[in-house]
């Protein structure tokens, strides 16, 4: 029963996903490995979107590292252990809380000995800028302690790119690249384990760098982003980005993409009819946004919890005007008008 219920949630929240994008693209699912321990490592820019696309794409059903902050009480705790969440303190969540997480270790050990797979974001926090970031070592804190419990544990890291159009706007879109796995033994040298966290942080980086978007410098990094955004480069295809980026010249090239008419009309159609929804998100909801790597989730957490009322509403006031078959028009209608909108934009 219990897997009944994760795979119906998880099959509602892909099709909400897929309704909220206008294109989630989805490459190298074939180099997932599903009969082996695998440890997902993916960039982190979009916070809690980030896992919900790898977690209902991967093949998997992996568990997760969640920062422990959000475990605060015993109804937030069953739902997160129903969805295979595992807490992971930080140093911001008080220095002595850090004790903790050698039984984290353990437990995710245990799970990679069972050849369970894991998702944890080497990073170790969310950042929007299309660059990756130095990786913590406690990913290889965890494949190590593994080793060290059983050694013929043959642990495969997939690294996961993640590349929005533009995470904070909407509508948006999505690519994720999941790349051929890295075998951890390989890297793993017993009696040198600074060299092997040092190889195998390098080997995950430079795979990153090559899935997702990567600016190395970041003293040039919001000049460059105008002239990659002045190309009208396609963000969702890292490759041609990181190629683009190896010849551009300095300046900002001055040839700005062109709007089409047909998507300021639809964009201005679409204001029309969903204005009472977006007046509510302008004065309730995007303002509580604390930082912008959550305005996606939140927005989406937004859509997901109103739209169905929304449209329930739309029935039921031209049903009182006219009858059930035009107020289910109406109702169908708008949501495929909203969903070419996200569609086509």
């Amino acid at each position: 029963m219990k897997n009944l219920v994760y795979y119906l949630v998880k099959i509602w929240m892909k099709i909400n996903l897929h309704l909220y994008y206008g294109k989630i693209k989805v490459s190298g699912l074939e180099n997932v490995p599903k009969d082996k321990p695998v440890l997902f490592l993916p960039n982190h820019q979009s916070a809690l979107l980030d896992v919900l696309l790898i977690a209902t794409d991967c093949n998997r059903k992996p568990w997760f590292l969640t920062r422990s902050d959000v475990f605060k009480s015993k109804t937030l705790i069953s739902i997160f252990n129903f969805f295979q969440m595992i807490p992971i303190y930080r140093i911001r969540d008080g220095r002595d809380s850090l004790k903790n997480n050698q039984a984290v270790f353990d437990r995710c050990s245990e799970l990679l000995i069972q050849k369970e797979a894991l998702l944890m974001f080497p990073e170790a926090n969310h950042n929007l800028k299309r660059r990756v970031r130095p990786l913590s070592k406690g990913f290889t804190r965890i494949l190590f302690n593994t080793l060290d419990k059983a050694s013929d544990t043959d642990i495969m890291i997939v690294p996961v790119g993640i590349n929005y159009r533009n995470a904070v706007r909407f509508p948006d879109k999505v690519a994720l690249y999941f790349d051929t796995p890295i075998a951890v033994k390989e890297l793993y040298n017993p009696s040198d384990e600074k060299g092997s966290i040092n190889k195998i942080k390098e080997a995950v980086s430079n795979r990153l760098k090559k899935l997702t978007t990567h600016i190395e410098d970041e003293e040039t990094y919001e000049e460059t982003i105008q002239q990659l955004d002045a190309r009208g480069v396609d963000y969702l295809n890292p490759e041609k980005v990181n190629n683009t980026l190896q010849n551009l010249s300095s300046g900002v090239d001055q040839n700005q993409k062109k709007i089409s008419i047909f998507g300021g009309i639809s964009k201005a159609l679409f204001t029309l009819l969903n204005l009472p929804m977006l007046l509510i998100w302008r004065t309730f909801g995007k303002p509580k946004v604390w930082e912008p790597e959550f305005m996606g989730t939140l927005r989406f957490a937004f859509a997901l919890l109103t739209y169905p009322i929304y449209y329930g509403l739309v029935f039921t006031i031209v049903t009182l005007v006219f009858n059930p078959l035009i107020g289910s028009g109406a109702s169908l209608g708008l949501f495929v008008f909203n969903w070419l909108v996200v569609r086509l934009n």
